[in-house]
């Protein structure tokens, strides 16, 4: 099969690229590199420079390199930026995601992977989150995702359309230095970018009721998630048509790592020992926020296998090459 990933030359899309042509299937990306990089798309990869808006070049994309699937990752990510630009959020992610599934039922292409967020869940008061946990976004962001998954569950029931709504949880790591993220919204950049200044890590409260009183989430690697995406293409490609797939699926470990323990391990990896300082709680964190990854694995016959310090020594490792006045501690 060929697949179209949209977002592939950013740092999700660059790793699930990678992954698809390692498992030897075809893949082209589609991304207009507002935030994307077209150096990390490999060599003999096709790269469509467009927006998901534009649906004549979408169709022209799958008409022009036989497009049997689409993996979906273009998108607007920013929490906070969600919140002051609702309306641009909406236009990006809905509007985007609308005229890229019009383009695709219209040219008949059979298979599609929605890239989905815990996000969807709000503020769960769970141990484990299971994919019947109710959705309650409290984030535009996370109502564009909930919105998405509707769209593409709408569109597969009326069209056809074999589909899987990954929701991801907390991402982190790299395949390799030159595919790091390179953005700074995340807890390990950002405790990363602290230590680089020589300034203390900062902890959002130690108050909530966790065992150390920081907030406990789901960190997985971000080559297990590629890797989940080749799972879940492969699973829709071998859908029958007359009974297309619809999959919801939580990706992540299952394992719930408090903020505390994280940066006490990042220190610890990185060579650095500054002790985090403790500031407010930021608006609309949960407590906890983990997994349960069962789903996944019985229908994908998927597992994540990399543990925190993998996700944190190769983070490390990229960041040091994007900043090269960091230093080992």
């Amino acid at each position: 099969m060929t697949w179209l990933i949209t977002g592939g030359a950013g740092y999700i899309g660059a790793h699930v690229v990678r992954a698809m042509t390692g498992a030897g299937e075809r893949a082209v990306v589609y991304d207009d590199l507002s935030t994307g990089i077209a150096e990390r798309v490999p060599d003999g990869v096709p790269l469509v420079v467009g927006s998901t808006l534009d649906g004549e070049r979408v169709a022209r994309a799958l008409r022009d390199h036989a497009v049997t699937g689409v993996v979906h990752l273009a998108a607007k990510k920013q929490v906070g930026e969600s919140v002051d630009l609702p309306l641009h959020y909406y236009h990006e992610n809905v509007e985007g995601l609308r005229a890229l599934l019009q383009a695709v039922t219209a040219a008949a292409v059979p298979s599609f992977v929605f890239s989905s967020s815990a996000a969807v869940y709000g503020m769960p008061d769970v141990d484990l989150v299971t994919e019947e946990t109710p959705c309650l976004p409290i984030n535009p962001y996370g109502e564009t995702k909930l919105v998405g998954e509707w769209l593409v569950r709408a569109a597969g029931r009326a069209h056809g359309l074999s589909t899987a709504c990954l929701r991801y949880f907390n991402v982190a790591g790299t395949a390799a230095p030159e595919l790091a993220d390179t953005g700074v919204f995340n807890i390990v950049p950002m405790v990363f970018e602290k230590l680089t200044d020589g300034e203390p890590p900062r902890v959002f409260g130690d108050d909530y009721p966790t065992p150390d009183g920081t907030c406990v989430r789901d960190y997985i690697h971000v080559v297990d998630l590629a890797e989940a995406h080749v799972a879940a293409a492969r699973r829709l490609a071998a859908a029958p048509g007359t009974d297309p797939a619809a999959l919801t699926l939580n990706i992540g470990r299952g394992e719930g790592v408090s903020v505390r323990r994280m940066i006490d391990r990042i220190n610890e990896i990185t060579g650095h020992a500054l002790a985090p300082v403790v500031t407010a709680r930021r608006p609309g964190d949960p407590a906890r926020v983990v997994a349960s990854a069962d789903r996944a694995a019985a229908e994908l016959a998927w597992k994540a296998k990399y543990g925190l310090d993998d996700m944190i020594t190769s983070a490390w490792e990229g960041w040091l090459r994007l900043h090269p006045r960091a230093r080992r501690g």
